[in-house]
């Protein structure tokens, strides 16, 4: 089975799983869930990598240990959060007739207690909109359950294990981005860019910043972050290190600010390089200041292009990059 008839299986089968719930409204349980997974597994395979079988893992990947040598602490230091074992999407899966929704609520309560400090900004919140809704999943805990039980064994034939696997994963998020927004109508615009509008674009700015060994782009209304990492993508071509190009994003509404953080950590952006922020970008653009220095440091926003499914704002030479704040006024 290729990645597009994967894709298809996949949306066909969570489209009738939805029941009664609004497509706009499910994505936000499935691409929770997908992102889960994708932690999960990857969390796997770095304790895989340093020496860690089944068995290893079972035993020590756990919060019992808290010192700095502890699974805990190496897998928050490099990765940025910890996954205990019995919280792992794998376990999950094999637990059988044990499973319960409540063994969700531990897992995504636990992984935004366990988010290292150094990486809140990409992390905290994530999973927020995925466990608050979990209620609408059925009618009690035995409704729920089998809803979830059916959506994570639907989303675990995704393979998300190496380089070629996570671009299947980003095909099939971006295959199911597109399909809800489809089933949305006019409600899309808010999360979604038309992949070929997003393609266009990507074009015109890849092009224009052509040359620069150091990029960084802003879009105001981020949506799911496709056009951002779209443009990205077509300018790493031109660039010897597709890992100086940095992201920021803005987007107003919850859930879709989440799925700009989910889709930019899934292409494997470096959390160095994703900032993000919660806000209206029609009443206040990025802040001059940082919310989080009490002294109120003055630190205006340089990038070299702003981007938007409206519009398209980028420096007028290439050496000198665009301030935001003074094209919008």
């Amino acid at each position: 089975m290729n990645k597009q008839q994967l894709a298809a299986k996949i949306w066909e089968s969570a489209n009738q799983m939805r029941s009664k719930i609004e497509a706009n409204e499910y994505k936000d349980f499935i691409l929770g869930f997908i992102f889960y997974k994708y932690l999960s597994d990857k969390e796997e395979q770095w304790f895989i990598s340093r020496g860690f079988d089944h068995e290893l893992i079972k035993s020590y990947v756990n919060e019992e240990a808290d010192d700095q040598y502890s699974s805990k602490s190496s897998a928050q230091q490099n990765l940025g959060y910890f996954i205990a074992y019995k919280d792992l999407f794998s376990t999950w899966i094999h637990m059988g007739s044990d499973f319960s929704v409540d063994n969700v609520r531990t897992g995504l309560s636990s992984f935004s207690r366990l988010i290292s400090p150094s990486h809140k900004k990409v992390f905290e919140g994530i999973f927020n909109t995925l466990e608050t809704g979990l209620s609408k999943l059925g009618e009690n805990t035995k409704s729920q359950t089998k809803a979830v039980s059916d959506l994570i064994h639907l989303i675990d034939e995704i393979p998300m294990n190496g380089k070629q696997d996570y671009d299947v994963l980003g095909f099939i998020y971006e295959y199911l981005i597109s399909n809800f927004a489809a089933n949305a109508g006019k409600k899309a615009g808010e999360f979604y860019t038309p992949h070929e509008v997003s393609l266009l674009m990507s074009e015109i700015i890849a092009d224009h910043l052509k040359g620069r060994n150091e990029i960084k782009i802003y879009d105001p209304t981020s949506g799911s972050g496709s056009l951002l990492i779209n443009i990205g993508k077509t300018a790493a071509k031109y660039m010897q290190d597709a890992n100086r190009i940095r992201y920021y994003a803005q987007e107003l509404k919850v859930n879709t600010y989440n799925l700009t953080r989910m889709n930019l950590v899934m292409r494997g952006i470096l959390p160095d390089n994703i900032v993000t922020r919660n806000g209206d970008t029609l009443k206040e653009d990025w802040p001059y200041f940082d919310e989080n220095d009490p002294q109120g440091t003055y630190d205006p926003l340089y990038v070299d292009a702003v981007v938007s499914n409206e519009a398209v704002i980028c420096g007028l030479t290439p050496e000198k990059a665009c301030n935001f704040k003074e094209f919008a006024a």
